[in-house]
C-alpha cells in the first residue's frame, strides 16, 4: 500500500488558477502517453507515486487517452482504487471528452448526449464520485455551442465536476462560450492549450493575453513539442522515440533545419545550466499568463528532472533575445 510521502509539499510552487481560489502545481502530469492498456502497470504507479510525492496534486486525462480508448482511465481508477484513494481530497482530477471515442454519431464531438455520457462512463472507470475539471476538448462547428455549454452547466451544477474547461478553443470559441458560463454562474475555469517553442500561436492570437486579463487558467500541454525539444533528436531520430515511430509526431518534421536550431536551443539551455526540455519549460511558464505545463513521461526519471524548472522561470534580456533569434526561424 503507497504512503506518501511527508514532505510532498515541501518544494512544490503553486499558482492560482485565474481568479478561482485554486491553486494548480506549476507542473502537471499528463496521462496521454504511457499509462494505457500496452503500459506496465507497476511503471505506472512508480510514476504516479513519485509525481504525487514531488507535489505534483494534478493529473489529467481524458476518455481516448491510451491505447486502447479508455484504458488510461481504467488503470488510473485502478491505482486510485489500490493506493491513491486516501488522498483524493488533495488532487486535482480531470478527465475531457471531445474527441472519438466510441462507433456512431453519438461518440464524438460536442452534442450534450457525447459530453455527459462520456463523463458518466469516465468516473465508472476512474473509480471517482467527481472530477475536479471535466472539459470539452475541442470545439465542435457541428454542435450549437450553446449546447455544449449547457452540457457542462449542467455537470457542474450536478456535482460531477466541480469546474468547468475547455481545451483546443480558438479566440472568438473562447470568448462565445466563456460568456454563455458566466451569465449562468458557472465560470469557465481554464483552458487547456497546445503551447511551446515550437508552436506559438496562442501567443501570436491573443489568446494567452485575453485568458489572463479574463481570470481565466491555463494549463499548457506538450510543452516539450511532443519530445521536440528534449535531446533525444539532437543528433537525428533515436531508435525507439515518438518520431522513429512515426505516429503521432512524424519523422517529417525533423529536418535538417530544425535539428540545426535545437543544437542553438540547447546551447543556451547549457548556459544556463539546464538541459533543454527544462529550459522549454521555462519558457513556457515565463509569464504569468500561464498556470501550469502538462508534462507526459515514460520513467520517473524524466519527471524528477523535469521539475526542477519550478524555480528557475525567469530569463534575462540577452537570453530572451538569442532564444527569440532562433526561433523566427522556425
Amino acid at each position: 500500500m503507497y504512503l506518501a510521502s511527508d514532505n510532498r509539499y515541501d518544494k512544490m510552487v503553486f499558482a492560482k488558477c485565474g481568479r478561482s481560489g485554486v491553486k494548480l502545481p506549476l507542473v502537471s502530469l499528463g496521462l496521454w502517453q504511457n499509462f494505457g492498456s500496452l503500459d506496465p502497470l507497476e511503471n505506472q504507479k512508480k510514476m504516479l507515486f513519485r509525481a504525487f510525492d514531488l507535489g505534483i496534486t494534478h493529473i489529467d486525462l481524458a476518455n481516448n487517452y491510451g491505447p486502447v480508448h479508455g484504458s488510461a482511465e481504467e488503470n488510473f481508477g485502478r491505482i486510485m482504487k489500490s493506493d491513491l484513494a486516501p488522498y483524493r481530497d488533495e488532487m486535482i482530477i480531470s478527465t475531457k471528452a471531445g474527441y472519438g471515442m466510441w462507433p456512431g454519431p453519438y461518440g464524438d464531438g460536442g452534442s450534450r448526449k457525447y459530453l455527459i455520457s462520456s463523463l458518466n462512463a469516465s468516473l465508472k472507470r476512474m473509480n471517482v464520485d467527481y472530477v475536479d475539471i471535466f472539459y470539452h476538448h475541442r470545439f465542435d462547428p457541428d454542435t450549437p455551442i450553446e449546447e455544449s455549454a449547457g452540457a457542462l452547466i449542467d455537470i457542474v451544477r450536478q456535482g460531477k465536476a466541480l469546474y468547468a474547461g475547455i481545451s483546443n478553443y480558438g479566440l472568438e470559441e473562447t470568448k462565445k462560450i466563456a460568456a454563455i458560463l458566466k451569465a449562468n454562474n458557472v465560470p469557465l475555469f481554464i483552458h487547456q492549450l497546445a503551447y511551446n517553442m515550437l508552436h506559438r500561436a496562442p501567443e501570436t492570437s491573443g489568446l494567452l493575453d485575453h485568458l489572463y486579463e479574463s481570470g481565466i487558467g491555463c494549463i499548457c500541454f506538450s510543452p516539450l513539442a511532443q519530445g521536440l525539444l528534449t535531446d533525444k533528436y539532437l543528433n537525428g531520430v533515436e531508435a525507439n522515440s515518438r518520431a522513429s515511430r512515426d505516429e503521432t509526431l512524424k519523422r517529417s518534421r525533423l529536418t535538417p533545419e530544425l535539428i540545426g536550431r535545437l543544437q542553438a536551443l540547447n546551447a543556451i539551455a547549457q548556459k544556463r545550466g539546464q538541459s533543454l526540455a527544462q529550459m522549454a519549460l521555462s519558457w513556457v511558464l515565463r509569464k504569468n499568463n500561464v498556470t501550469s505545463v502538462l508534462i507526459g513521461a515514460s520513467k520517473v526519471e524524466q519527471i524528477e528532472d523535469n521539475i526542477k524548472v519550478i524555480n528557475r522561470t525567469e530569463f534575462n534580456g540577452e537570453e530572451l533575445s538569442a532564444i527569440e533569434e532562433i526561433l523566427k526561424l522556425y
